[in-house]
């Protein structure tokens, strides 16, 4: 059986990482979701930039709504909920399979929109409106302001992937807005069976920070034998984040509080783990699939780590609960090397926040260019 497939025997979901009409048109979305056990779909500004420069699937529309005068910002909503909207229907089969917990295509609302909860939310209403799938997800960034967005959609019945998730506190703020979303539904009345989320857990881009403040502390003379030894924490960190944050999954859905809501129908707001790219050559291109497979999660994949992991990647039963006490050791060990994991994750917010706004920025940018071009067509 297909590695892909028999992952969600062991309690896992796979999703891609990428989304693009040509994947769409051409029945690769569908024969991955047929025979490769595909069950869902991610999408930023980045996958969305890259697609838009692939091919010329897009120009079509493109052209139409350039001669119907709309902004490059327009054009891009109009393309990007297409996309979601017809990758929702392939999918939808696996959404009524799983009751409803799988089968998602998510949908980022704007990264301008990170620090504003307000308009989040307005956002948040209007892109889900417009799908119009019981099977899209919006994404949310778990920063503070997003956290009482997320709470409040969940209360109004928008399914929500938290993204941009990585510290492990910032990861329980966010289970416990989904817990009190569930409970003021309860509270009202309101049925719960179809509320439920994603918490999207980055992890690869963890490691390249603390990695590089690591190796500013190596001494090429002396590399493999300083006391205490930084290159024996090269490339830990994600993971070690990873499985410290499933811990408080279990913990956090495994307690009375929860077990009431479970009671009425609620379904456990499931981790996902994000950024599984390998970037280091050092390491295994499938070191973020293999090592945490366990009940209740899932794993967002780009094609390359897909395809390496069909092909050489390890299925272990519940993997993601190895090697805990090293996990919990391995913060400790990165002190003497004056590495705050607390400033490392606000770093990363803050980085991960720019980087969608700059690609944001780069496509509409070119779809701006292609508006004014076919404009002057007439």
């Amino acid at each position: 059986m297909n590695k892909l497939v028999e992952l969600l025997e062991y309690g896992q979901s796979y999703w891609l990482d990428n989304l693009s009409r040509e994947k769409i048109l051409s029945g690769e979305l569908e024969k991955r979701v047929d025979k490769q056990g595909l069950r869902g779909i991610t999408s930023n500004p980045s996958i969305f930039d890259k697609a838009f420069n692939q091919g010329n699937a897009y120009d079509d529309q493109i052209r139409s709504l350039a001669k119907d005068g709309k902004t490059a910002e327009e054009i891009y909503e109009a393309l990007t909920v297409q996309d979601v909207t017809d990758a929702c229907d392939i999918l939808r089969p696996v959404y009524e399979t799983s009751g409803g917990t799988d089968g998602f295509v998510s949908l980022e609302v704007s990264p301008f929109l990170a620090r504003d909860t307000e308009g989040t939310m307005a956002e948040a209403r209007r892109l889900y409106r417009k799908v119009d799938r019981p099977n899209c997800y919006i994404k949310i960034p778990g920063t503070k302001e997003g956290i009482a967005a997320i709470e409040q959609m969940l209360y109004e019945g928008v399914n929500i992937n938290i993204t941009l998730l990585f510290a492990i506190d910032r990861y329980e703020e966010v289970a416990h807005s989904y817990i009190r979303a569930v409970e003021r539904r309860l509270a009202e009345g309101k049925p719960v069976d179809k509320t439920v989320s994603v918490a999207s857990f980055f992890l690869s881009r963890i490691d390249t920070l603390v990695d590089e403040l690591l190796r500013h502390c190596i001494r090429p003379s002396e590399a493999g034998h300083q006391k205490p030894d930084p290159t024996t924490l090269l490339g830990k960190a994600g993971i070690a984040s990873a499985r410290l944050a499933y811990q408080q999954f279990k913990r956090i859905f495994s307690g009375d509080r929860w077990k009431s809501a479970q009671s009425a129908g609620a379904h456990v707001q499931r981790v996902l783990w994000a950024s599984t790219s390998n970037k280091d050559p050092a390491f295994s291109d499938v070191r973020y699939v293999n090592a945490l497979i366990g009940p209740d999660t899932v794993n967002t994949l780009p094609d390359n780590t897909i395809a390496a992991f069909e092909d050489h990647g390890v299925l272990k039963r519940n993997a993601i609960e190895d090697e805990l006490s090293e996990a919990t050791k391995l913060f400790e060990s990165l002190n003497p090397f004056d590495i705050d994991m607390d400033f490392v994750t606000r770093v990363l917010e803050y980085e991960g926040i720019q980087k969608f706004i700059d690609s944001y920025r780069q496509l509409i940018s070119g779809l701006d260019e292609k508006r004014k071009k076919y404009q002057a067509e007439d």
